[in-house]
């Protein structure tokens, strides 16, 4: 009996493949393929692992080598170009090549589920029932809308755009536009489209199937059942699947037949994966792209700083959409309360109180936005000066009244309320600050005939219950809404004429260079939920309030003429003048230890050992602004260059130094990092 040697990788940080000895009984036998997946022993356990390479001898003593089990039945080849996708991402973000790949496989095929799979398989052809309807008459695009269309679709090969429109003006129906085209001009393209959060999916999913109910779509997010995670991506891995909708991960599918990655909201912060293979997936979206010659679009109205200064200089294509979409619908205007100045309401400024007064009297609806859930960030004893602070992190532990618990939201601790000060007995405690819960309360004392809901994560934690809601305000059963920034992105409320927004000024104060840039791309998109329908006849033009107790602050004074470009080009100016992105390049490294000194000292070591200094700058390690989270303490050493090939060329000689340690200390190794 004869044999060929696979190569194999496995989900192991070993940088290198496996061989294993497939053998060839006859010739019916099953030859395997680059790209299938394979059973093979590993050490005392059964792994799943993808064949990269097969060969007829290996360098390694054939007689030390296993043989390999069983191909996996069922699963396609997965094509070379979903490979090297993956190698790009494991050599840029200096991970092996299976800590990307095999991860990314449901785990239902990597556990080695059968019957689940053998399921799966018999529902690859299922379109989408839940959703099929009469096919609705399709929204007229305004000049600016055909325009994009007509440079995307007239793309050849490679072309990156930004499409740069400010809220409400139609991007969506560009997106469907697109899609409608690229699957009218090919029999077999798939589209993949992806939003930055999971609770905006169920509404492009509707969105799209309601557009192309006879077509196999497919979701990719987080929250889906292993079984159905493992059906929709078969569905995508054997071309099945027109369209692919899904969060970040979903950049990663094996999609065989690509023709048009779109990235709606690209500029928001949730497309960078902040744990495990700390990857963006707009910048991997963007590489796929160029892989494959296919056109990519990134929309936003606030597009990001490294996104725009492609613009500027020409390496992305602009498309315009200066004008909201729907007749005679006007930007709202902004206008910033001074804080300072008086006192608040229930959290509420009187012309913010009155505001909402006057809209609920014209049957209108209107949104508060505080990003701060809970009822109150803190409870402290104003005798002795204690504050409720989490004993394994250092943050405070935030009140949540209606289970009567205080909840760190970084470690998750909990604890219940205390019913006296537990250092000196006092009984009168206090809650610091406001929450959602709070706002919520003091609403329904403020406006006690209002229906008033409140959406964040702890009132949206049960499966379906976001849905609800927002059916619930689209059907014209909400008159306030309180919520955080989940609810502050992507939603089209037709009847919401009033936003109101609650102290975002602890944004101002952050040590992290990008708050900025976040927070006005924050308020531009809350203020942008409102007015989105034509004006009626005789109705008051729509507003937002902003509470601010620094209402001269530049970023302030920005928001009131909706000018992205100015504030961006201000922002990029500083950038460029501190050497940072998208005019240099960094790479965080963390590290975690009981003790800060020990994590510490091991961030020292590792920086006196990194090779070829020139053109690096090397910061001094220090603690992390959240310096202990559940008990370990933490410090990061930030590397920066002005060459990204420069940075790259160093990790490639400085990590397998760092792997060789034997510390104790927990560390990851971040590139481009999003938070420092």
């Amino acid at each position: 009996m004869s044999h060929l040697i696979v190569q194999v990788v496995l989900d192991t940080p070993l940088d290198f493949c496996f061989d294993y000895r497939y053998p060839v009984a006859s010739e019916d036998t099953q030859l395997p393929q680059v790209g299938q997946l394979i059973v093979v022993p590993f050490g005392r356990r059964t792994e799943v692992g993808l064949v990269v390479g097969i060969k007829n001898h290996s360098e390694v003593n054939e007689k030390k080598l296993k043989d390999a089990l069983s191909l996996v039945e069922g699963v396609p080849p997965l094509h070379r170009e979903w490979i090297d996708l993956c190698r790009f991402a494991a050599s840029y973000y200096q991970r092996s090549l299976g800590e990307v790949a095999l991860p990314s496989i449901p785990k239902k095929i990597r556990h080695l589920g059968k019957l689940a799979l053998k399921r799966a398989l018999k529902s690859l052809d299922e379109k989408n029932g839940k959703f099929l309807s009469e096919r609705k008459e399709k929204p007229r695009l305004h000049q600016a809308q055909q325009n994009a269309v007509s440079a995307i679709m007239h793309s050849c090969g490679f072309a990156p755009y930004v499409l740069y429109g400010v809220t409400g003006s139609g991007k969506t129906e560009i997106y469907l536009h697109s899609i409608e085209q690229v699957l009218d001009r090919s029999p077999d393209a798939q589209i993949l489209v992806m939003v930055p959060e999971i609770n905006l999916t169920p509404q492009l999913e509707t969105s799209v199937c309601n557009r192309f109910p006879h077509e196999n779509i497919a979701t990719l997010h987080s929250r889906l059942t292993e079984s159905e995670r493992l059906k929709n991506w078969l569905k995508i891995a054997s071309g099945k699947a027109r369209i692919i909708l899904g969060t970040r991960l979903a950049v990663l599918a094996p999609a065989p037949k690509l023709a048009l990655i779109i990235v709606d909201e690209e500029h928001d912060p949730s497309y960078k994966q902040q744990e495990g293979l700390r990857y963006s997936a707009r910048d991997l979206a963007v590489w796929r792209a160029s892989q494959l010659k296919i056109p990519v679009v990134l929309g936003s109205a606030t597009p990001s700083l490294e996104s725009w200064q492609h613009v500027l200089t020409g390496r992305y294509i602009k498309l315009e959409l200066p004008e909201r979409a729907a007749k005679d619908a006007v930007l709202p205007a902004i206008k910033l309360i001074d804080t300072s100045k008086q006192l608040l309401n229930k959290g509420l400024s009187g012309e913010l109180i009155n505001a909402i007064q006057r809209r609920l009297e014209k049957g209108e609806q209107s949104l508060l936005f505080l990003n701060r859930r809970g009822y109150a960030p803190v409870i402290t004893c104003e005798a002795c000066g204690w504050i409720s602070s989490c004993e394994r992190c250092t943050a405070y532990m935030v009140y949540h009244k209606s289970h009567r618990l205080l909840r760190c939201h970084h470690c998750g601790l909990e604890r219940p309320v205390p019913r006296v000060c537990p250092d000196c007995g006092n009984a009168d405690l206090q809650a610091l600050g406001q929450g959602t819960q709070r706002v919520e309360e003091g609403l329904k004392i403020c406006f006690p005939d209002a229906r008033v809901l409140r959406i964040d994560a702890d009132s949206t934690s049960r499966k379906g219950s976001l849905q609800q809601a927002l059916f619930s305000i689209h059907r014209g059963e909400v008159d306030i809404i309180i919520g955080t920034q989940m609810i502050a992105k992507g939603h089209d409320f037709r009847n919401l004429t009033l936003v109101g927004v609650l102290n975002p000024d602890t944004a101002l104060f952050s040590h992290d260079y990008r708050s900025s840039e976040r927070l006005f791309a924050l308020l531009m998109q809350v203020a942008g939920r409102a007015g989105r329908s034509s004006l009626r006849a005789g109705a008051n033009p729509s507003e937002v309030l902003v509470q601010t107790r620094y209402p001269m602050h530049p970023l302030y004074q920005a928001t009131l003429s909706h000018r992205y470009e100015k504030y961006a080009s201000e922002l990029l100016a500083e950038r460029k003048n501190a050497g940072l992105p998208p005019f240099g390049y960094q790479v965080l490294l963390t590290a975690e230890s009981r003790k800060i000194e020990t994590a510490l000292a091991f961030l020292r070591d590792a920086a006196a050992d990194i090779p070829c200094k020139d053109g690096i700058m090397i910061n001094e390690p220090i603690p992390m602004a959240m310096m202990r989270i559940a008990n370990m303490e933490r410090a990061q050493l930030l590397i920066e260059s002005g060459s990204r090939v420069c940075l790259q060329h160093m990790l490639r000689e400085w990590l397998p130094q760092l792997r060789s340690r034997k510390t104790g200390v927990r560390w990851q190794i971040e590139v481009d990092p999003l938070s420092i």
